[in-house]
């Protein structure tokens, strides 16, 4: 085959193949794409979309350059696509699409196609250690314990694993480890403000297919501080509202009013109208009737955590204090006492008389109540009054009562006071007289006595007579005779008086009874 002469002609046939040519390589490229399907879908892969009743044209498929033969897997349908039931892994490569004339002889590539199959994100689960779950499938994790968290999935051919936490101010992707498969992290000594929604998400990183798997966290703390018992009263001294308060928890407790008989507690003893319910704050309402008999109440605070505290206080009965008898002057003013310390709840005290009369402050009587002293003060005293009154106190436990007897005295029956109080001060100042006498003459008693010049075997007592004075003791001083010179002269008498502390002297003085007398006569100017 020759080729023509003609340049021109020459030039427009090489124009026309290029042409050609590059028309060809634009086609192929438009043909060639790429598809992703899931694992266990049907994929079509389409061979240029030619129509269904064409029947010049001859089709076969090759995966990875090996021509594909049809199965139940694999299917040529009548417009040349491939049909792929039931998607497996082994179904990823590089899929052509030739075609021919019934008559031809080549195969041309109509069409090439990129197959990928993924799976997943499947089976996601997430982990959170050690935690309790709750009814409404909230988990719940302690206050200061160290919590572990996982999350696991399968996918293919890869995936991204990332936890976030909703208002937590907390990266904890920098804390986070793991590998293709999952991720994990820990938070050591968890607070309430790790509180929140923790989700893990799973994306494959083929198809970008993502799902996510989320869980609710709660951390739960007990109060610190013990419960508070405490009391008011509402219509004394009937009727009292018990309060228990036990903040400073999460989520709050169960709070138990219970009645403590003999060290033995019973949950809902009979005489208190005993409730049980989650809240800070648990009020009941007894009354005197429902507290017969009880000694001491308690409330018992339970925390979910496990922890349990408790408050409680001793009832106590009143008992009124005074003086049981009092005595007034008719025409006077008497104040009659009370105390009452001992009762809780604390007893409403008043003064009563007898029939059970409440006494009231009047022209007659004054009530004074400053607790836990209370006064009763008479006006004016009279017989009249004279009686019995009782300082009464009553709380929801008991009443008891304290009798005051009051005895009036009259005015006619105060002479005998006045007599014995004058006789008494009569009494007094005569020993007062006597005892300054004495003491002012207390020497010569004490000569006259005997006691004085004391030795261990006698003492003598001398007695001096003046000589002018001879005619008193003419009587009973034997007389000297008239002295010679001129002089007076004294007369010196000598009692030799037996010593008591010698019963020997005393018995061989026997026969010397008498008192030895010798005249001794001295000169005046001696």
């Amino acid at each position: 085959m020759g080729y023509p002469d003609n340049p021109k002609i020459m030039i427009s046939a090489i124009v026309l193949y290029l042409l050609l040519l590059l028309h060809q390589t634009g086609s192929e490229e438009q043909v060639q794409r790429y598809i992703i399907r899931e694992k266990g879908e049907n994929a079509v892969l389409q061979c240029l979309d030619q129509p269904v009743n064409e029947s010049s044209l001859l089709y076969r498929w090759k995966k990875d350059g090996i021509v594909v033969a049809a199965t139940e897997h694999l299917s040529i349908l009548n417009n040349g696509s491939l049909l792929i039931s039931g998607l497996q892994s082994t179904d990823v490569g590089q899929y052509e699409c030739e075609s021919q004339t019934k008559n031809g002889i080549l195969w041309q590539t109509i069409s090439n196609i990129l197959l990928r199959v993924s799976e997943g994100p499947t089976s996601v689960s997430l982990a959170i250690k050690p935690a309790t779950l709750l009814p409404n499938g909230t988990l719940y994790v302690q206050k200061d314990l160290d919590v572990y968290f996982n999350c696991s999935s399968e996918c293919f051919p890869s995936q991204n694993l990332t936890w976030t936490v909703e208002n937590l101010a907390l990266d904890i992707n920098d804390k986070a480890s793991g590998n293709k498969s999952f991720l994990d992290f820990f938070i050591s000594k968890i607070q309430p403000s790790h509180q929140g929604m923790y989700t893990c998400t799973s994306q494959n990183t083929l198809s970008k297919t993502t799902v996510n798997k989320s869980q609710e966290l709660l951390v739960y703390y007990a109060p610190e501080r013990h419960p508070e018992c405490s009391w008011v009263i509402l219509n004394e001294p009937y009727d009292v509202l018990f309060k228990c308060k036990w903040h400073g928890g999460y989520p709050v407790p169960t709070l138990n009013w219970q009645e403590v008989r003999e060290e033995n507690v019973i949950a809902k003893g009979p005489t208190i109208n005993s409730t049980s319910q989650e809240t800070e704050c648990l009020e009941v309402y007894v009354n005197s009737t429902m507290m017969h008999n009880v000694k001491e109440v308690k409330c018992i605070g339970h925390h979910v955590t496990g922890v349990e505290k408790n408050c409680s206080f001793e009832l106590k009965r009143p008992y009124p204090l005074g003086d049981p008898l009092v005595t007034a002057l008719e025409g006077s003013n008497i104040t009659l006492k009370c105390t009452e310390t001992d009762s809780l709840p604390p007893a409403k005290t008043v003064w009563k008389q007898k029939d059970n009369i409440i006494i009231n402050t009047t022209s007659k009587y004054i009530v004074e109540d400053k607790k836990p002293h209370y006064k009763l003060i008479i006006i004016n005293v009279t017989k009249e009054d004279e009686g019995a009154y009782y300082c009464y106190s009553e709380n929801l436990l008991d009443a008891r009562a304290l009798e005051v007897f009051l005895t009036v005295k009259t005015s006619a029956g105060n002479g005998g006071v006045v007599v014995g109080v004058f006789v008494s001060i009569l009494i007094m100042m005569i020993g007062v007289t006597v005892g300054v006498m004495v003491y002012s003459k207390r020497d010569r008693i004490c000569i006259g006595l005997g006691f004085s010049h004391l030795d261990n075997d006698r003492w003598d007592v001398l007695s001096l007579v003046d000589s002018d004075e001879e005619e008193i003791v003419h009587e009973t001083v034997p007389q000297l005779p008239p002295p010679t010179n001129g002089h007076a002269t004294t007369l010196v008498e000598i009692h030799r008086i037996p010593s008591v502390n010698s019963d020997h002297e005393d018995n061989a003085d026997s026969t010397d009874h008498q008192t030895q007398t010798e005249p001794v006569q001295q000169s005046a100017d001696s």
